[in-house]
This record gives structure tokens, sequence and C-alpha cells, in this order.
């Protein structure tokens, strides 16, 4: 239980190891969102350092929602997989998901401005 050096304490530091099918899951997971948040993040960067044919009022407006929801879901697939991990160690239901519906929202909202955009 305690003996894991891993961090951090508050999640290794309780409960028994979960298999470990499951911890590579959902590290598996975490990855999956910071490859995310790492694409959405250059996604908006990308707008605005390509000079997208976009109204440049709409390219920035996306360009700081892509970028900010890329920062959402790299801190929310961090604290996912926190919180997962400690549910598989103390043999809790799993918690759901808190920002994913956020996120898809916010990306359908960016390429429809972007369109949107490029049709102004």
């Amino acid at each position: 239980m305690a003996d894991s050096p891993g961090f951090p304490r508050r999640v290794y530091g309780v409960g028994d190891a979960p298999d470990a099918r499951f911890s590579l899951a959902n590290e598996r997971t975490y990855l999956a969102w910071t490859r995310t948040a790492l694409a959405l993040f250059a996604a908006g960067v990308g707008l605005e350092a390509l000079d997208a044919p976009v109204h440049p009022t709409l390219r920035l407006i996306v360009a700081v929602l892509f970028s900010g929801l890329g920062i959402v879901a790299g801190v929310s697939g961090l604290v996912g997989w926190l919180r997962a991990e400690r549910a598989l160690r103390l043999g809790t239901p799993l918690p759901g998901p808190r920002v994913g519906i956020l996120v898809t929202v916010g990306v359908v909202v960016g390429m429809v401005l972007v369109v949107v955009g490029m049709l102004v």
C-alpha cells in the first residue's frame, strides 16, 4: 500500500494496488487527454501563426478558444487520472467525466466560427 514510491502520495498512499491492466488503461486515457490538449493548443496557435483565411476577429476568438480548451483538457486529464487511480486503489466506483462535454461543445463552436469566418 504505502510502500509504492509513486507520485502523488494522496493517490498511491491509499488502498491496494489494482490490477496493472486497469492502471495502464487509466494511464492511456490520461495520455489521450494530453494529446488532445496539445492538438487543441496547436490548433489555436496555428490559426494565428499561419494567418488562416478567416475573418481576423473570428480567427483570434477561435485561436484563444482552442488554446484555452487545450489548457482545460490538459488539466482535466491529470485530474481525471488522479481521481480514477485513487478510485481503483480504494475499490470505489470510477468517477464520471467532468469536462468532456465542455471540450466537445467548445470544439464544435470553434469549428462553426472558423467556417463562418471563412465565409465572411
